[in-house]
């Protein structure tokens, strides 16, 4: 509560706020966020391991988009051009943009490329992505499963 002096020995009340402090902290919050702020981002480099999950059941009639090593797209087992990408699905799946779509793509093919192609898919109103990889011996990491 704040207070000020007058003439005589009375104090009379203030109904004004002391933003002061308030200014101060949020002074200091700004502060500790900006130094933690790019703390938080870390660029290293990351060898992504196989996956160990178990097998999902498979669909009747799956639809499986395929990225060679020459960044060409299958579809199913047609060829399709990367502009062709949204009619070709349609026509696979009677237009049912619900429909899961299995991608799956050559180990040589960059991170980047296959993001390229995801928002390929996304951009045709396909958002049920599903990545296909070999299923590994959980621990090893070295190769499919017998």
């Amino acid at each position: 509560m704040a207070g000020k002096l007058d003439d005589g020995d009375d104090l009379t009340e203030s109904h004004e706020i002391n933003v002061t402090p308030f200014i101060d902290v949020m002074l200091v919050l700004l502060i500790i966020f900006m130094v933690a702020a790019p703390l938080s981002t870390v660029d290293v480099a990351v060898d992504l391991p196989g996956s160990t999950a178990p097998a999902q059941p498979r669909p009747d009639k799956p639809m499986y988009l395929t990225v060679k090593e020459d960044l060409s797209l299958v579809l199913g087992s047609e060829p399709v051009a990367r502009e062709a990408l949204g009619g070709a699905l349609d026509a696979l799946s009677g237009g049912n943009k619900d429909e899961r779509v299995f991608l799956r793509a050559d180990r040589s093919v960059s991170y980047g490329d296959l993001t390229e192609t995801m928002n390929a898919l996304r951009a045709a109103g396909y958002l049920k992505i599903a990545l296909v990889g070999l299923e590994t011996l959980p621990g090893s990491g070295l190769g499919p499963a017998p």
